[in-house]
């Protein structure tokens, strides 16, 4: 396997154990749901769900059991049904596709056998490609997560581990008012910087090998992600009928989509409303922002004389801290923003337990060293980059995770309300195309 040497020790009951909890989630995000809507419309920006369950148990089968312990296939025509590299996404609603139920069967199948795989000895290779599953998983889940919202199915009931749900109005009601926040920008000096992974960052994808020098100008970033009440403004500004404040690519996506707000916003007698899942609900307006589009992004960062941070200003700001002389960045590079513990409920919102966003100013023990707030969860954060490949770039053995979309994607930081806390970090990259509105997406801004 090519990229595969690493120094880090990796441990199978913990992956086994992460690999339960993956399936429990994803169990929680299609209860509920009709075999109808489990298939769903056919749609750009989402697969079908029974093909998505069924595809990501299929992960594990084909590179841990299949590839790598070389057992046989678990059903026959698996590899026509479910291999997401050779079956096209249109083409997902037309397989004729197992029923919920021998679904059901097949995922447990396959995790039954992980968790027996994962017993036997000591097996570095098999341990990396179980945990690339688990994380892979965790990203389906939270895909399943945003399909439920584009398609107006009702809110899932996802459990906190202790037989209930977090989920009730009161945790996405928030006060309407605006509330005392931490305005303005943090101003971060001019350094040298690291930026992605190393080899003892643990487990990394491809996209984030391997850490070089990036030099940094400085720059001024403010502290919080934008406001639903901040974006409240540019929109009753006219902004989405000025094109001065788009440009050309943007403008045009703006046409297209007839759009005068947010998607998931409306206008009432009442005041401003936001649609969570299948429900509307009066909009919190310090919440933080959530399904804007990169388009959208710049668009208010131009009505707003702003820009967006680039990746690197991103990074440097979540997980830099200033030298002792406060004129420069210490050699230190935190795995978080506020240190290397692994990710709680007080410092940032994960695990889609809120199912929502929330507060801007919410979390203050997660803030960076430079005093940045909510750098991972709540929402993921449009930064200017178009997705590129680190210099010495070399594909892990999932081929497609990444090279596909190199250039013609935007880098997004931070993870969501909806990310695994267990997989998110400072140097985590993901990537969406432009015109997307319908993922976790918010962002923050820079000076000028």
């Amino acid at each position: 396997m090519k990229n595969f040497s690493y120094s880090f020790k990796l441990e199978p009951e913990l992956i086994a154990s992460q690999a339960r909890n993956a399936h429990k989630r994803t169990l929680a995000l299609i209860d509920g749901l009709s075999e109808e809507q489990l298939r769903g419309s056919l749609l750009p920006i989402v697969n079908p769900l029974l093909w998505e369950i069924g595809h990501a148990a299929y992960f594990y089968e084909l590179w841990v059991l299949r590839k790598h312990l070389k057992h046989p296939p678990l059903i026959a025509n698996a590899d026509s049904l479910y291999d997401s590299m050779t079956i096209a996404h249109d083409d997902r609603w037309d397989l004729p596709l197992p029923s919920l139920d021998d679904t059901l069967v097949y995922m447990q199948t396959v995790l039954d056998h992980i968790q027996i795989a994962l017993l036997k000895g000591e097996d570095k290779v098999r341990d990396y490609l179980t945990q690339y599953a688990v994380f892979h998983q965790d990203m389906h889940n939270e895909a399943y997560t945003y399909t439920r919202q584009t398609l107006g199915y009702p809110a899932p009931l996802i459990g906190d581990g202790l037989g209930k749900t977090k989920f009730d109005n009161t945790n996405f009601l928030h006060e309407t008012r605006l509330i005392d926040s931490i305005d303005g920008d943090i101003d971060i000096p001019a350094s040298t910087f690291m930026l992605g992974a190393t080899q003892q960052d643990g487990f990394v994808f491809d996209n984030e090998k391997w850490a070089h020098p990036v030099k940094i100008k400085p720059f001024s970033i403010a502290k919080t992600a934008v406001s639903n009440a901040d974006y409240l403004l540019f929109v009753e500004a006219g902004g989405y009928r000025n094109p001065e404040y788009w440009d050309d690519e943007g403008w045009k996506w703006c046409q297209k989509s007839q759009l005068q707000h947010p998607v998931y916003w409306r206008s009432t007698a009442n005041g401003w409303q936001i649609k969570q899942f299948d429900k509307w609900h009066l909009m919190p307006l310090n919440a933080a922002l959530i399904h804007v589009c990169w388009h959208e992004a710049q668009a208010y960062c131009r009505w707003a004389g702003r820009r967006l941070p680039s990746e690197a200003e991103w990074e440097v700001a979540a997980a830099a801290e200033p030298s002792d002389d406060g004129l420069g960045l210490s050699l230190v590079k935190r795995r978080y923003p506020w240190g290397n513990t692994a990710p709680q409920s007080d410092l940032a919102n994960l695990d889609g337990f809120f199912l929502g966003t929330a507060d801007v100013t919410a979390y203050a023990a997660g803030d960076s060293a430079f005093g940045c707030r909510q750098m991972l969860g709540n929402v993921w954060e449009w930064t200017q980059d178009t997705f590129q490949p680190y210099p010495g770039f070399e594909p892990d053995m999932y081929k497609d995770y990444s090279q596909p979309l190199f250039g013609n994607t935007k880098v997004l930081r931070g993870g969501s309300w909806a990310t695994r806390g267990r997989m998110i970090r400072n140097s985590w990259r993901t990537y969406y195309g432009s015109e997307r509105k319908d993922v976790f997406a918010g962002f923050r801004t820079c000076a000028l």
